[in-house]
């Protein structure tokens, strides 16, 4: 076995002065400064996209607003095409990849990189130790990141300004629902995921031990969290309100709605059949038949033969609260992260 096969287990010699942070955090930028550059045009370029949009959204609400009297057909075609325009990158659903595409590509590649071309063992034999320059290089990374991430996050909200003043319900929006990803675009939580993705890599990267792959698994681990969190989790972050026989604002997020009577819930195959004898009897048609809390004649007749509409909700007033809860669990989830990669830098063997 010559020098060159023995396995690496480098020791950190206490006679050694450590290096500053600050020193380290310089070599973390010399080292990473071309991940960070590419980090910087990525989101620089969906920065501008946003603002060239953002200006004419802007400029098509107020028209849309300005337009009188509202009622005439001329007013009715400038607020349609408002509406439908930008439709989407209104939804959402391109934007919300961002913290992935950061997370797999900024994220994955600082520690499995230097694992795989082995690099890592001149590093580790420096006088910086081994744990020590993990953390540089991932709290450095980390504070960049979400600094990008914020600034992004403030353009975020600029962009959906006009649509959250007209809450345009036809399009779904909704500030807490997960349908338009917007709870997730806007406010603390998209630096919040876009850091947890970044850590999300950087332990894949060290598991892995390979850039692809732990391009992949960031990939599909954020993916499966984010659906998690917006499926199974952030409806239960406060206990949500109940309305009784009336439809909530049209902000909410409505989580469920059923029919009881004498405090017995209905089954839906039964509550058909009751709007269907209702609509029989009142000779209306399909208004409201089959889909509780749609309103009309029907339903209220159904109402007043004794049965309760009860419609859980969270409100649209709870968007910072449970952005704010979002937001820690997540930045608890990093810290965890990054603890663990530390701690598995300073336990593996090369």
């Amino acid at each position: 076995m010559t020098a060159l096969t023995v396995p690496a287990r480098p020791t950190e010699d206490p006679s050694l002065r450590p290096v500053p942070w600050r020193r380290m955090a310089w070599v973390t930028w010399r080292q990473h400064r071309a991940a960070l550059a590419g980090l910087a045009v990525f989101l620089g370029a969906v920065a501008v996209m946003m603002w060239l949009l953002g200006l004419q959204v802007h400029h098509a609400y107020a028209a849309a607003i300005a337009c009188h009297p509202q009622e005439s057909a001329a007013c009715s075609s400038l607020g349609l095409a408002f509406d439908r325009e930008y439709v989407v990158i209104f939804n959402g659903y391109p934007l919300i990849a961002v913290p992935a595409l950061v997370g797999a590509f900024a994220g994955a590649p600082v520690l499995a990189r230097e694992l795989e071309t082995g690099t890592f063992r001149y590093a580790w034999t420096q006088s910086f130790g081994r744990w020590r320059w993990t953390l540089a290089k991932l709290v450095t990374l980390s504070v960049a990141v979400s600094a990008g991430a914020g600034a992004l996050t403030v353009l975020f909200s600029w962009y959906y300004q006009p649509y959250l003043a007209t809450r345009t319900g036809d399009l779904g929006l909704n500030e807490v629902s997960p349908l338009t990803q917007l709870f997730v675009l806007r406010g603390v939580a998209f630096a919040a995921w876009t850091l947890a993705a970044f850590a999300i890599g950087a332990l894949a990267g060290m598991l892995i031990r390979r850039v692809v792959p732990a391009i992949a698994a960031t990939l599909a681990v954020w993916t499966g969290l984010l659906v998690a969190a917006g499926l199974y989790l952030r409806e239960h972050y406060l206990t949500p309100l109940v309305s009784i026989n009336r439809l909530p604002p049209t902000s909410a997020w409505i989580l469920g709605q059923q029919w009881t009577k004498g405090g017995q819930l209905v089954s839906q195959s039964a509550i058909n059949q009751v709007f269907q004898e209702a609509q029989t009897r009142l000779g209306q048609g399909a208004n409201g038949l089959g889909i509780p809390g749609q309103g009309g004649p029907v339903q209220q007749y159904v109402i007043q033969h004794g049965y309760t509409l009860q419609t859980i909700y969270q409100p649209g007033s709870r968007f910072w609260p449970l952005q704010w809860i979002e937001g820690g669990w997540l930045l608890a989830l990093t810290v965890v992260l990054i603890a663990v990669t530390v701690w598995l830098v300073r336990r593996r063997a090369a």
